[in-house]
């Protein structure tokens, strides 16, 4: 039963696991496609947005095929347990969300352009869902990393709103929220680490897609 609940409701910080002081399990070093580091810190000039759209396989995936994007990862974000392992956040008992980290080249590709490819990847209406994927560990989520991502993610998420609806959807479920310090990035074990290159699992499931509804802000650049 406590399972069940935690599938379509987020846990109190005093109902979540404790979690663990560091990380449980090693990542990579390397991007499988990209080949850049895939931790921090990075090369100055860069900036990072933290996107959740569904499953973290198919959603990055779409970022690092994006021209500008430097290096993506994906890990945990927007819960309570520091540190989480992928069994604690699919238990529903920690209130993180499967999030992609993209670290991009601001020159290349803008943030508008990467909220474009955001929210024409899902279906973010869906609240804790995407497609046959249902849980809050599946929850549409953007954490931004300054006043101006703040500002910038809420213009995009009104703008989409009004085209959503007058396409016959309900309404946005989306949180937009700071990033950091009260909800840090925790990376994904590293076998979830570009799941779905094709040295790992190129015909491997992704689980998301989006409405075909066109988002009306950037126009996002991809490479194949």
């Amino acid at each position: 039963m406590l399972f069940s609940r935690f599938k379509n409701h987020l846990p109190t910080p005093d109902e979540a696991l404790e979690g663990r002081p560091e990380r449980a399990f090693s990542v990579p070093d390397r991007h499988t496609v990209l080949g850049n580091p895939l931790l921090g810190p990075y090369p100055d000039g860069l900036e990072i947005a933290d996107f959740g759209l569904g499953c973290f396989w198919g959603a990055e995936r779409k970022f690092w095929q994006t021209k500008g994007v430097w290096t993506t990862l994906v890990g945990y974000q927007g819960g309570h347990t520091p540190n989480p392992t992928y069994e604690e956040v699919c238990s529903g008992h920690t209130g993180h969300t499967e999030a992609v980290r993209v670290v991009y080249d601001p020159k290349t590709v803008s943030y508008d352009q990467l909220l474009k490819l955001f929210w024409e990847s899902h279906d973010p209406t869906q609240g804790f869902r995407q497609g046959n994927d249902v849980g809050t560990q599946y929850r549409s989520a953007i954490y931004t990393h300054s006043p101006a991502q703040q500002q910038t993610a809420e213009a995009s998420r009104d703008a989409y709103r009004t085209t959503l609806r007058n396409a016959g959807y309900t309404d946005i479920t989306t949180e937009i929220l700071p990033a950091a310090p009260t909800r840090p990035f925790y990376p994904a074990e590293g076998y979830h680490q570009q799941y779905l290159s094709s040295s790992k699992n190129p015909n491997g499931y992704c689980g998301i897609g989006g409405t075909g509804v066109s988002c009306p802000v950037g126009v996002a650049k991809t490479d194949g």
